[in-house]
């Protein structure tokens, strides 16, 4: 059974590749987790963010975002000890601040599920790629996305990131040609 390449010989990126990766998410809960471990990824390798991910969970509350948006900063220095996930002051701000703006979408448009598929009417993006190396870092769908996420006020979520974002939903498949994932 063939997979892409980034997902060999370790079996977090494995079951990651395997069960989530490319995988159309339609829970709010869900794509906030994403967007955090999105953004707190940013400079550092994904296994990272996998290998802390439990750590991550148990410290945001489960990614409830309806929580998150009231930490204070007592909660953001207990955040900054917690040795089990990226202790970076302005990540978990923006992670703070990103749960106050989810919620604004949510009650802009029902769901942020709906607000994020709005940007494909509610279509996935299959690219065919017979190598990883030729899968974008962004797109003019991702530059689009964060510019809107930026005008209404979110933090750490660049073109970049919100392109791998795309990835982990399942609004974009791109899993190489000859994967197995590949729908």
């Amino acid at each position: 059974m063939e997979r892409c390449d980034w997902c060999k010989g370790n079996e977090l990126y494995i079951k990651y590749h395997d069960e989530e990766w490319g995988v159309p998410v339609h829970d709010d809960r869900v794509h906030f987790e994403f967007l955090v471990l999105e953004s707190m990824q940013a400079g550092l390798s994904w296994i990272t963010i996998l290998k802390k991910r439990e750590n991550f969970r148990e410290a945001f509350d489960n990614f409830d975002y309806e929580k998150i948006a009231t930490y204070d900063e007592d909660k953001i220095e207990e955040l900054l000890n917690n040795k089990g996930i990226i202790r970076n002051r302005r990540k978990i701000k923006a992670a703070i601040n990103n749960a106050n703006e989810f919620i604004k979408i949510i009650e802009e448009f029902g769901s942020f599920d709906k607000y994020i598929w709005k940007f494909t009417n509610n279509n996935r993006i299959i690219n065919y790629y017979k190598e990883i190396s030729e899968v974008p870092a962004k797109s003019d769908l991702s530059d689009t996305i964060s510019k809107d996420l930026k005008k209404r006020g979110f933090k750490f979520l660049g073109s970049i990131i919100i392109y791998s974002y795309l990835q982990a939903i399942g609004i974009i498949d791109d899993h190489k040609d000859s994967c197995y994932r590949k729908k």
